[in-house]
């Protein structure tokens, strides 16, 4: 029997994007949210191009294209010196290479223009205010106001609909600790660049910084690993983190203006659906490290290859052949982010040599190296 209703659990960026897919094929869905309004949340995001290709399918990107910024390159640089050890090529660089955009924006501005986008669709229904402490299909069918042919948990981390799919992967504070910071752009140090999106390496932390031109401000996310979660909360211990840094960047992070702190949670191993009526999506089925940036893409090629095979296929073996896909993409994903983190926050002998690999390396090598995650084309 084809899917003729969703409930779409959790109105993130995960969940929305799901919404325009199921409505771009025809399916209706009831999101459904607990926060009695969307409003301003999280920092800085980066969209790759391997998302931004969905984003234009659905008719979004246009609204984005309009107030983000595409960044000419992104820089990695050293966190002790500010000496640039290399940068890929983006820009028209990125458009040219992966017939897409590589833009970086507030988190907000995306959920908004989904939003937008699913409000004035009407196969797509919004219910605010409605909080789900525990998994429980009666009560998604009671709020839905139907019986939905399948539930899609998109409710992040900490997800409640996890509770429905027997096995399900359960999440674990990772070992590392994130500080956003948001500093208007006529206060930023002149250190830090309005064109790129930049990587400052250092050991056992990385801060990464890039202009929100939608914002008007600049977005900093300081990480650092091997943290405990409980004890690095203030301000001080961010300060720590970055010890011995480029007195620059110490001065920067201890003027930081209320900066949010964030333990960094992953999603382990566990199944995603449960072979019959429930998925999910997202963070919900596998969160991981930021070391990629590929946590909000992931989660739109989610939603955007889910709804291809629910389309398609009967609904257990579209979700069977969904988990199975993405499950392969999400960890070579997941792997290339530990990489990452390893490069970033090598210390000693190990950073020594990753300078000289990174500096004999050509801009467009390191770029091929991303044709595997930018150039992704995701099954419609």
């Amino acid at each position: 029997m084809p899917v003729r209703s969703v409930a779409i659990v959790g109105a993130g960026i995960a969940g929305l994007t799901a919404a325009l897919c199921f409505a771009r094929k025809g399916i209706s869905s009831t999101v459904i949210e607990q926060a009695a309004e969307l409003t301003e949340v999280g920092a800085g995001l980066q969209v790759s191009p391997n998302a931004s290709r969905i984003l234009a399918e659905l008719g979004v990107l246009a609204s984005l294209e309009a107030i983000w910024m595409e960044p000419e390159s992104i820089e990695l640089r050293s966190g002790t010196s500010l000496r640039r050890l290399t940068a890929v090529p983006s820009g028209r660089s990125a458009r040219q290479r992966w017939d897409a955009p590589y833009g970086v924006l507030h988190r907000s501005s995306l959920q908004q223009a989904l939003l937008s986008a699913t409000q004035v669709h009407p196969l797509c229904r919004l219910v605010l205010g409605q909080r789900l402490d525990v998994a429980d299909r009666q009560a998604i069918t009671n709020i839905a106001g139907m019986e939905p042919d399948l539930v899609v948990g998109a409710d992040g981390v900490r997800s409640v609909v996890r509770a429905l799919v027997p096995g399900a992967p359960q999440a674990r504070f990772s070992g590392n600790v994130a500080w956003r910071i948001t500093v208007p752009d006529a206060q930023a140090p002149d250190f830090i660049d309005r064109k790129n999106v930049t990587a400052f390496l250092g050991p056992s932390s990385h801060l990464v910084c890039y202009p929100l031109r939608d914002a008007g401000c600049i977005n900093l996310v300081a990480i650092a690993s091997k943290a405990d979660p409980v004890s690095v909360g203030d301000e001080r211990a961010l300060r720590d983190a970055f010890r011995r840094w480029h007195p620059s960047i110490e001065r920067l992070l201890a003027q930081a203006p209320a900066p949010t702190f964030w333990p960094l949670y992953e999603v382990g191993s566990g199944s995603w659906q449960d072979g019959a009526r429930t998925v999910l999506i997202g963070d919900a089925a596998h969160a991981m490290m930021p070391f990629a940036a590929q946590g909000a893409a992931m989660a739109i090629e989610d939603a955007f290859e889910l709804v291809g095979r629910v389309a398609r296929m009967p609904l257990g073996a579209a979700l069977a052949d969904f988990e199975a896909h993405r499950r392969q993409r999400v960890e070579q994903v997941r792997r290339r982010g530990a990489f990452n983190k390893f490069a970033y926050h090598a210390r000693g002998p190990v950073r020594l040599a990753r300078d000289i690999v990174l500096g004999m390396r050509p801009p467009q090598a390191l770029a091929a190296d991303l044709d595997w995650i930018y150039g992704y084309r995701a099954e419609d």
